[in-house]
């Protein structure tokens, strides 16, 4: 989850310290409790983006999912935002706040949320099709999906964010697609945001250096035009500026000793 908020967000408030936070084996056991709830929150979700249904209908299955796990919504009431999950249709890259908006066929729908579990997070997101979508919503879909894959084989101990954020940029870009810059994945752990920041692009990569017990939610942003977006007056959604899609996805994932774990894995 970019926030909500976003990135500013983190780097503002709860990123302000600069440190770190390994996570034991232990905790990391905690966070993939909450990976699961997360992971069966998002399948049982995506399997009711059907045309009509309300994008606030989806937002009330999600919570419902997460309390019925014994978990408690991430995102709900978070820096005010009032909502358990953000819905994000077609244009919207991420925040949509859910409401009275019915989906139709042919929709491309970012459904992002996060689960606590003993006090830990996890977090992750999908880009969900409403009926059947067109080639080139499909193809924007599948190509940010491959990408988040790319990003995360780059997870091991003695790799950088550089690697990552090269992994996903260059394949994203080769394919014809735009970065989102004013946005980035970020640490995860006892606060939704920790340190450190997870660009999907290269100019403003940290060179951090991958560490065992490093925990972080990786989540590129992809739009179909311009990489450019501008905020609604709501304060959260986020759109393309020039109205093209733009797809979203995530998973949390921990450095483990011999690669990346991922903790939202279903």
């Amino acid at each position: 989850m970019t926030g909500p908020g976003g990135a500013r967000a983190a780097r503002a408030t709860e990123a302000a310290e600069d440190r770190i936070v390994l996570k034991s084996a232990e905790e990391i056991a905690v966070m993939r409790r909450a990976g699961r709830v997360v992971a069966a929150t998002l399948a049982r979700v995506q399997e009711a983006c059907v045309p009509g249904v309300t994008t606030g209908e989806l937002d009330a299955l999600a919570e419902r999912t997460i309390r019925e796990a014994g978990a408690v919504p991430s995102f709900l009431g978070y820096h005010g935002f009032a909502a358990s999950a953000c819905v994000s249709v077609n244009d919207e890259v991420v925040h949509g706040i859910p409401g009275e908006r019915r989906l139709e066929e042919g929709d491309i729908v970012g459904i992002d949320l996060g689960a606590i579990v003993d006090g830990y997070h996890a977090d992750a997101a999908i880009t969900a099709s409403v009926g059947r979508i067109g080639p080139r919503a499909e193809r924007l879909v599948r190509v940010t999906r491959e990408a988040l894959e790319r990003g995360i084989a780059q997870v091991a101990p003695g790799k950088r964010l550089l690697d990552v954020a090269q992994a996903i940029q260059s394949y994203v870009e080769r394919h014809g697609y735009a970065v989102v810059r004013e946005l980035v994945g970020h640490g995860i752990g006892r606060k939704m945001h920790e340190p450190p920041q997870v660009p999907n692009f290269v100019d403003q990569a940290e060179q951090t250096e991958l560490e065992v017990g490093m925990t972080l939610a990786i989540e590129p942003m992809v739009n179909e035009g311009e990489a450019e977006i501008t905020r609604d007056e709501d304060g959260w959604t986020v759109r393309t500026r020039d109205g093209t899609l733009s797809a979203h996805w995530e998973h949390t994932v921990a450095v483990g000793p011999q690669g990346p774990i991922i903790l939202t894995a279903p």
